[in-house]
């Protein structure tokens, strides 16, 4: 600390007041603090990424960083403080009993609002002309149709990032289908095989899932599997049925949620719609905009929906 005469004072008070306005000032996001949210491989979880850390920036005045990882990895980051938020989980109910009930460096910020929907489909000209083939019972009888190089006599079953959430090589095996499953690597790589499907009639039997912007633009019919019943995935390896409806949520590191004040509060509160994500994520692969403009477009034109997140 800096003493100084009596005299004196009033004016060396006056000039260290003046120099520390000098300067530039502080940011309000830097008052606030920063947010860490990981972008996993979907446009639609960046859809929803990229409108959460919109308005964490321009109404709350935080700093977000956003970093492309893979799913399992950020889990793993809960540990590390790398990462305060999954914007959207679709189950993983291995991963929230390993880091929310065992190690206790996660937990749930509540439900997303979206409704997911995972299964197999094929193109609707599939379904027109081969009336029976959205019967998983009669997909042995077409395996034919959906033979590639990379499966020889069997048919293709066409995933997409192994590390998404699948059973389908269970469900392959234990249903007795002559068919094998090839992972095309990315959202984009199955996009890219329905668009081809649908334009040049060719087979394709992928596995896909709502919510999806392709869903406005080409029509697919999901096949049906064994129904869903409590219990029927417990055992990964014996998996023999369809996948649950999923009610997706949002993960937050505990830190984040004791610590992170309004930014938790916003986070918290998100809660939204399949037409919403699908709105955001359609602006940003079809009408080619960044995913901040993206969702500065759907933040100006849905207050109404936004309004009530922002903490009071």
């Amino acid at each position: 600390m800096i003493r100084t005469k009596t005299l004196a004072g009033p004016l060396v008070v006056a000039l260290l007041l003046a120099a520390c306005s000098s300067g530039e000032p502080e940011t309000t996001a830097t008052a606030k603090g920063t947010v860490n949210i990981d972008i996993h491989g979907w446009a639609g979880y960046e859809a929803q990424a990229a409108v959460l850390a919109y308005l964490l920036e321009h109404e709350l005045g935080y700093k977000v960083n956003k970093r492309p990882m893979k799913e399992d990895e950020s889990w793993k980051d809960f540990e590390s403080g790398k990462v305060d938020v999954i914007v959207e989980s679709w189950g993983h109910n291995d991963w929230k009993k390993e880091y929310i009930e065992e190690k206790k460096v996660a937990l749930s910020a509540g439900l997303t609002g979206n409704k997911g929907v995972i299964g197999w489909y094929v193109p609707e000209w599939m379904a027109k002309k081969y009336p029976d083939i959205t019967d998983y019972r009669n997909l042995n009888k077409y395996a034919r149709l959906f033979r590639t190089e990379k499966t020889g006599n069997a048919g293709q079953v066409l995933d997409g990032d192994p590390t998404f959430v699948t059973n389908d090589e269970a469900i392959v095996k234990n249903l007795g289908l002559n068919y094998q499953v090839v992972y095309s690597g990315s959202e984009a790589a199955l996009i890219k095989a329905a668009q081809a499907a649908t334009k040049n009639r060719t087979p394709l039997l992928m596995y896909f899932y709502e919510p999806q912007w392709l869903f406005a633009k080409i029509k697919l019919v999901k096949v049906a599997l064994p129904a869903y019943a409590v219990g029927c995935d417990d055992e990964p390896a014996k998996v023999a049925c369809d996948y649950p409806p999923y009610l997706l949520d949002k993960i937050v590191s505990k830190r984040f949620a004791e610590t992170g004040g309004p930014a938790y509060e916003l986070v918290r509160n998100f809660n939204w719609t399949n037409d919403d994500q699908n709105t955001v994520a359609s602006d940003m692969i079809n009408e080619k905009l960044s995913a901040e403009e993206a969702a500065r477009r759907w933040v100006e034109e849905n207050k109404i929906v936004w309004k009530d997140w922002i903490p009071r």
